[in-house]
């Protein structure tokens, strides 16, 4: 299998700007948390090269923080990883059968919110056959930027306000959410305005588990409301 060099440099180029920015400055946070919580540069590092998932990164560092046992932090970062699974479920199947390789188990790497979520916008625009050029090229630059980021992050944790440093993790989320108010089903969009209450609620009962119980809750509602208004049109 051979990748259109042209549309690689394309899905470069355009995360070479906001996308790559964002996460730019979303590592730069997490390499300050890093740095405030007593680790050394190496081992900050080295996880966004290796794991490549912010909020997996962020778990492992609190938790090592705390002395947790390795097996709980396994299972912890486990936990935070499992939104990859749908995102690969509803990524990969836009790629032709006839690309289909062992490729993938290297594509797969750089997959994280933000490639995912322009690839959900952009796909639908761009020929079947150009997505995983452009893809690799868009997710590469992305996990490119994300080591040297941390390190930058790690080094400059002094010389900023610590505040401004770790709020700094949130922007990339924030860029998630607003790209995916311009993906055109409508579910997505009720899922945002219902995600929100729905999240500050839980956080006061259950601060553990109200990610969870916002995305549960509110995507399922969003589907039933989608549904029923879907109904109604077709009838």
């Amino acid at each position: 299998m051979s990748l259109n060099k042209e549309v690689v440099l394309k899905g470069a180029k355009d995360a070479f700007g906001v996308p790559a920015a964002i996460l730019f400055a979303g590592m730069l946070g997490f390499g300050a948390m890093g740095q405030a919580n007593g680790l050394d540069i190496w081992l900050t590092s080295a996880t966004s090269f290796f794991m490549f998932a912010l909020p997996g990164q962020v778990v492992l560092v609190e938790m090592l923080v705390l002395s947790a046992s390795g097996v709980a932090i396994a299972i912890a970062v486990t936990l935070t990883a499992t939104r990859f699974f749908t995102m690969c479920l509803t990524l990969f199947p836009q790629f032709p059968a006839k690309q289909r390789s062992s490729f993938y188990y290297l594509v797969v790497h750089f997959v994280a919110m933000t490639a995912w979520a322009a690839a959900m916008k952009d796909f639908p625009k761009m020929k079947a056959e150009d997505r995983l050029s452009y893809f690799t090229g868009f997710a590469f630059v992305c996990w490119a930027v994300s080591t040297p980021a941390t390190a930058l992050g790690f080094m400059a944790a002094g010389q900023v306000p610590s505040y401004l440093n770790l709020g700094m993790v949130f922007i990339n989320p924030l860029f998630f959410l607003l790209t995916f108010t311009e993906v055109k089903p409508r579910a997505n969009r009720i899922a945002i305005v219902l995600g929100a209450p729905i999240g500050l609620l839980a956080y006061v009962w259950f601060p553990d588990y109200s990610l969870l119980i916002a995305g549960l809750i509110g995507g399922s509602i969003a589907y039933m409301i989608d549904r029923s208004l879907r109904k109604k049109e077709i009838a």
